[in-house]
């Protein structure tokens, strides 16, 4: 029942700081709701996020065929001479999807990043955005949600990096959404149910 009330909270708080909110049953849930937000043909970009791989919904975006997915593009540029292009693909698609390390309940979303390479897009260069939060990144204010990302993300994000990439994690970029100034642009999509980092 708290769980149920917490989520309430946050969903009002961020629908009066400019964002859609809605709270759904599970990630599944959120899997269907995505084909639902995100027209066919629409460029995506996806975040680097446990969220979005353990729900399917990466997979969904970008290996389904159904948009057209920024990530694989990416993947396939020359970083040495394709940084440019880079740059400009992930910083303002039709639609970026992401999670966040941290959701207040006075209804901001917090990313942190060690590129910064996705943040632009989430920022604001993409048309519209789309967060899917597992209750468990429910805090109560920023001072929580910074907490939150130094001794709970990032400890888990650096076990990840180092096991993808073999180098560490790190805090270089923080992004905090307070509000959303462009009606309609932003989405967040809050679980019920605990689900990435």
């Amino acid at each position: 029942m708290e769980l149920s009330n917490r989520l309430e909270r946050v969903a009002a708080a961020l629908r009066g700081n400019g964002f859609a909110a809605e709270i759904l049953d599970d990630a599944a849930t959120a899997r269907t709701r995505i084909k639902d937000l995100i027209p066919a043909g629409a460029s995506v970009l996806t975040g680097a996020s446990e969220t979005l791989r353990l729900s399917g919904i990466d997979e969904d975006i970008n290996a389904g065929g159904r948009y057209d997915a920024i990530r694989p593009r990416i993947l396939a540029i020359d970083r040495a001479t394709g940084a440019d292009e880079i740059r400009r693909l992930v910083a303002g698609p039709d639609f970026v999807v992401n999670s966040v390390a941290a959701v207040t309940e006075t209804g901001s979303l917090v990313l942190a990043s060690g590129s910064g390479s996705q943040l632009p897009a989430n920022a604001g260069g993409a048309a519209h955005a789309v967060w899917i939060i597992g209750a468990q990144k429910v805090v109560p204010d920023l001072t929580a949600a910074l907490r939150r990302v130094e001794e709970h993300a990032l400890p888990l994000e650096n076990a990840r990096a180092q096991a993808v990439y073999g180098m560490p994690s790190a805090i270089n970029r923080l992004l905090v959404l307070n509000a959303e100034p462009r009606p309609g642009r932003g989405t967040v999509l809050l679980l019920r149910e605990t689900i990435g980092f």
